[in-house]
């Protein structure tokens, strides 16, 4: 199986991950590996491999992110921010958003989980303003 560190075009694949992180709600997160899901392995690879290298090719494409993409609604599997100088930042910018953190700086991803698809609360009553 050939080794892939990085997409054939990584500036499409970045674009593609950017426009769905610019669809998370405020209030909501997402982890790396649930964005690469979203996104089809490349032509020439397997699916298995994609699997494997897809959430860290969306974590590059994260460090590279234009300012209007909401970076800090992306954290880790574990439902953790990673370790990295803009953490602290990152940590204020969701709770400004009303995430709680646990005891063991996790979030709950039942509560704050993003679902692409899955109506909102509010936007059940919409019709109703």
């Amino acid at each position: 199986m050939p080794q892939f560190t990085s997409t054939k075009n990584q500036l499409d694949y970045n674009i593609l991950v950017w426009e769905i992180v610019r669809q998370i709600p405020s209030g909501k997160v997402s982890n790396y590996g649930r964005i690469a899901d979203m996104i089809p392995p490349p032509n020439n690879m397997d699916p298995k491999a994609y699997k494997a290298f897809g959430a860290r090719w969306v974590g590059g494409a994260m460090a590279q992110c234009p300012d209007d993409v909401p970076w800090w609604r992306v954290v880790n599997a574990q439902g953790k921010i990673s370790a990295r100088p803009t953490a602290p930042r990152q940590r204020e910018l969701l709770e400004t958003e009303g995430v709680i953190f646990d005891e063991r700086e996790k979030i709950d991803f039942k509560k704050y989980l993003w679902e692409p698809g899955k109506p909102s609360q509010a936007s059940l009553f919409d019709d109703f303003k």
